[in-house]
């Protein structure tokens, strides 16, 4: 195949239109490769991509995780001071199969708070182990056993709260400030009750909430009981605060 070229010449005596023919021979054409090169922009451009497409991987790991140890974790509250790790994990095994148990205790007095978390092994095994349980007794005292809804993270920073019992006026009684958030009813009473014969413990919480107000009243059978109790217990710690009693 012939490849034609037109030039034009400014001779006026020849032709104004010259047409030269060239071989393919003659031309020695060969292919020429194309060679793309991504400009650095694209590059970081791809980078970025595969970066996020690792977090949303993590991310979607993470939650499922997370949601199905907190559906296999139970909470166990009103338990005895004197409960350990392991025979509280022997009791739950008798209703289902469970990883570790974990009693909560005051980390400056080193006291049980008298609840704890267990991690059984399936959501069957939870379900079945909150069923049997709840309700039963432990040294003398009714347990309360259900599925926990929050995250483990959150653990140290809430505490469960129990049914408390209504409290039973005394003209025998003391005010008790200065309490720290974790402080129950139920734990208030146990506190005083190892200097005294006590009749009944109330924590005043925020009108329409939970939280605690900070302070509270325990009613005592007799005159001797609160005064031991003003002498044994005012400025003593519980839950890592100094604590105020004075007759109320």
């Amino acid at each position: 195949m012939a490849t034609l070229s037109s030039s034009i010449l400014l001779n006026p005596s020849k032709p104004l239109l010259q047409l030269n023919v060239f071989s393919p021979q003659r031309l020695n054409l060969q292919p020429i490769p194309l060679k793309f090169t991504l400009s650095e922009s694209s590059r970081k451009s791809r980078r970025s991509l595969k970066r996020v497409n690792v977090v949303a991987e993590e991310t979607q790991v993470s939650t499922v995780d997370t949601s199905s140890e907190a559906a296999r974790r139970l909470y166990v509250g009103n338990i005895p001071r004197t409960v350990t790790n392991d025979e509280l994990l022997k009791l739950v095994e008798e209703h289902g199969a469970a990883e570790k148990a974990e009693v909560m205790y005051d980390k400056w007095s080193g006291r049980s708070r008298r609840f704890a978390f267990v991690t059984m092994k399936t959501v069957e095994d939870a379900n079945a182990a909150a069923e049997k349980l709840n309700g039963s007794e432990i040294g003398g005292r009714q347990i309360k056993v259900n599925i926990t809804e929050k995250p483990i993270a959150s653990v140290e920073t809430s505490v469960p709260q129990v049914e408390e019992s209504p409290f039973v006026d005394s003209p025998h009684k003391v005010y008790v400030g200065n309490l720290a958030k974790t402080v129950t009813t139920e734990m208030l009473k146990d506190f005083f009750a190892e200097k005294g014969q006590v009749l009944s413990s109330k924590v005043s919480r925020v009108p329409g909430t939970s939280k605690s107000s900070g302070y509270g009243f325990v009613s005592f059978f007799s005159e001797d009981d609160v005064e031991a109790a003003i002498s044994s217990f005012n400025d003593a710690v519980l839950e890592g605060q100094k604590i105020r009693v004075n007759k109320a």
